[in-house]
C-alpha cells in the first residue's frame, strides 16, 4: 500500500484481516522490519486509542515513533492557496510539510470537519494538502469523512466472535448526543462492511439522518429501530448529525439510546462503539457494562488494525 485513507486503499480486506490477528497472537514477530525507519503522528484535534494503538503498533515493528500535536505545540498553519497571510495563520503547509517530508518515512495525520462548510470536508481538503506537499505515504488516523484505521478494527472484532457459518447481520444504529458530531465513523463502517460485503447490513435512524449514498449504497436503511435490530447478531451504536443539511442536529431523541430491552429482539447481539462514549445517552450503562459489550475488546484490536496496514506500507519504502 502507498497509503491508506480509506478501504480503496486496501488490496484485500480479508488479507488484512487475517494478518492484524497475526499480529495479535504475536505482536514482535516482525519487529526489526521497521528498523532505522521514523513515523511522524500529527494530530489536529485530541485523540486517545488512535494516538496510543497507533504509536504501539509503530513500536512494536520497530520504528521509532514522534507525535505532534499541531494545535498546541506549533505554528497555526495555513491551507488555503494563493493567500495572504495577514492573520493568525504563521506557517503555510506547503512550507511545513515538505519538511515533514525530510524528517518522516510514514505520516499520520488526524484531522476534523468542520461541520459547517460540507464541500471542503467532503474534498478531505487538510488531508489531501499533506498529502501533496508532504511525499510522504499517509496513514489517516481520521479525517474529515472517514476513520479508516477504526473501521479495520471493527472487522478484526467482527471476525474473531463471529464464528458461525452464515453472514451475520450487523446494524448500525444511529443514537442520541449532547452536541453535532460529525459522520466519520459512520461514513467509514458502512464503507468497510459494504465493501467486506460477507453480511447482512442494515442501518436504522430518524428521517433527515441519511448518509451520503457513496457510502451506504448496498446497506438497508430503516427509520424503525425496533424493526432494524430484530435478529440481529452485532449492534454498533453512533451518533452523527445530518449530511444533506449538513452539521444539523434535529433531534436529540432518548428513546434512540440503545438498552438492554432493546436487545431482546436480537440474536443476543454483540455491542460495538468507537469510543468515547456518553453513557446513558447513546447507551445505557446495563448494556455497556454487559456480557455481549465488545467495546473494550474492539478498542484493543486498533494496535493490530494499524500494525497491519503499518507493515504493508513499510514493504512499499524504498
Amino acid at each position: 500500500m502507498k497509503k491508506f485513507t480509506s478501504v480503496f486503499d486496501v488490496p484485500s480486506i480479508p488479507d488484512l484481516i487475517e494478518k492484524a490477528l497475526a499480529y495479535k497472537a504475536n505482536p514482535f514477530k516482525d519487529k526489526h522490519l521497521g528498523a532505522n525507519k521514523t513515523m511522524g503522528l500529527l494530530f489536529l484535534n485530541p485523540s486517545l486509542r488512535t494516538r496510543i494503538s497507533t504509536q504501539l503498533a509503530a513500536k512494536n515493528l520497530g520504528m521509532e515513533v514522534i507525535v505532534f500535536n499541531v494545535g498546541s505545540e506549533g505554528w497555526a498553519l495555513e491551507f488555503e492557496e494563493e493567500v495572504i497571510m495577514s492573520g493568525t495563520s504563521v506557517e503555510h503547509v506547503k512550507d511545513a510539510a515538505p519538511v515533514l517530508g525530510k524528517y518522516f518515512d510514514i505520516l499520520g495525520i488526524r484531522t476534523f470537519p468542520s461541520l459547517h462548510d460540507k464541500a471542503k470536508d467532503y474534498c478531505e481538503f487538510f488531508l489531501q494538502q499533506f498529502i501533496k506537499y508532504s511525499g510522504l505515504p499517509v496513514v489517516s488516523l481520521e479525517s474529515a469523512t472517514l476513520h479508516p484505521l477504526q473501521s479495520l478494527a471493527d472487522l478484526i472484532t467482527i471476525t474473531e466472535t463471529f464464528l458461525e457459518k452464515r453472514k451475520p447481520k450487523i446494524v448500525l444504529t444511529w443514537a442520541p448526543h449532547v452536541k453535532a458530531l460529525p459522520q466519520c465513523v459512520a461514513n467509514s463502517f458502512a464503507q468497510w462492511i459494504n465493501a467486506w460485503g460477507q453480511a447482512e447490513f442494515v442501518i436504522t435512524h430518524p428521517e433527515n439522518y441519511e448518509l451520503d449514498k457513496q457510502f451506504t449504497d448496498g446497506a438497508a436503511i430503516l427509520y424503525d429501530q425496533k424493526e432494524a435490530l430484530k435478529d440481529a447478531d452485532f449492534v454498533y451504536v453512533k451518533n452523527w448529525s445530518a449530511y444533506h443539511d449538513y452539521g444539523k442536529v434535529y433531534t436529540s431523541d432518548p428513546n434512540w439510546m440503545l438498552t438492554q430491552t432493546k436487545l431482546e429482539e436480537t440474536r443476543k447481539a454483540k455491542i460495538m462503539h468507537c469510543l468515547p462514549v456518553r453513557r446513558n445517552i447513546e447507551l445505557s450503562n446495563e448494556v455497556l457494562d454487559g456480557a455481549q459489550s465488545l467495546v473494550t475488546q474492539q478498542a484493543g484490536n486498533r494496535v493490530w488494525a494499524a500494525q497491519s496496514v503499518l507493515q504493508e506500507i513499510i514493504k512499499e519504502l524504498k
